[in-house]
């Protein structure tokens, strides 16, 4: 997928940095690749991604930069597209990708101590936090940027959950249909249980676009608690309906 130079969310000065740091992280995380390809098809394997993920990264199109707040999150998905193109061209599978992409988060996260990771999850829940989530919903309800996410803040009831987030549309949900890559997508979603679990509060979704659904709706509690399975339930695969026949990603 070519990107115009112009419509680039990462020159090509930044892409080089953003590959040494792809590179380090290759190189700390190799336990996982190497218990399941054996230690030398997976080094060949961190070399393949590491030259995916140079190629992704001058793909992911622009959706504001700076003045965005979820410009990083759309920049940071191509390293799973990058670890998920080389795990699937060697005979792996999207699960095994996803449990890749689970342990690297939980080690990353594992680094930051507790009290400061629950400092972090209920900064979210601030007045200013919140209010920043509303100036962002509203711009992206003007669609500046096709490829960018839009969504709206739902207010609490202060019992069932305190604050949440309605996605309409989903940056990740289009960057990775645009690299066929639609199975990796719920398990990136996931991800944002590891996340809640690690901050310390609670998150709770019944529908996701990754799984065809009109939205995914975001719950947060702030004293609320977060149990992430593996391998994830997929709970939002029936769109909040639990007769619904469960399907795949959305195409």
């Amino acid at each position: 997928m070519a990107v115009a130079e112009a419509n680039r969310a990462v020159s090509a000065r930044r892409a080089k940095r953003l590959a040494g740091k792809f590179d380090r992280m290759l190189k700390r995380s190799g336990d996982g690749l190497n218990a399941r390809f054996g230690e030398e098809e997976a080094g060949a394997m961190r070399r393949e991604m590491l030259d995916e993920y140079r190629r992704l990264i001058l793909e992911v199109p622009s959706i504001g930069g700076r003045k965005n707040m979820l410009s990083g999150t759309l920049i940071g998905t191509a390293q799973p597209l990058a670890v998920f193109r080389v795990v699937i061209r060697h005979g792996g599978t999207a699960e095994e990708t996803g449990g890749l992409l689970r342990r690297e988060i939980e080690t990353q996260l594992g680094r930051i101590p507790r009290a400061l990771r629950h400092a972090m999850g209920r900064y979210r829940f601030s007045r200013l936090k919140i209010r920043q989530f509303e100036r962002a919903a509203r711009r992206s309800q003007t669609r500046r940027y096709p490829d960018d996410w839009v969504f709206e803040v739902v207010e609490g009831d202060g019992e069932t959950f305190d604050t949440g987030v309605d996605h309409i549309e989903c940056g990740i949900v289009k960057f990775l249909h645009a690299h066929d890559a639609d199975e990796l997508t719920p398990y990136i979603c996931d991800l944002d249980y590891v996340l809640a679990e690690a901050m310390g509060y609670g998150l709770r979704r019944t529908k996701t676009l990754a799984w065809g659904c009109d939205r995914c709706d975001f719950r947060l509690t702030k004293n609320g608690a977060t149990s992430p399975p593996w391998p994830p339930q997929f709970v939002e695969r029936t769109c909040g309906e639990p007769a619904a026949a469960a399907g795949g990603p959305a195409a």
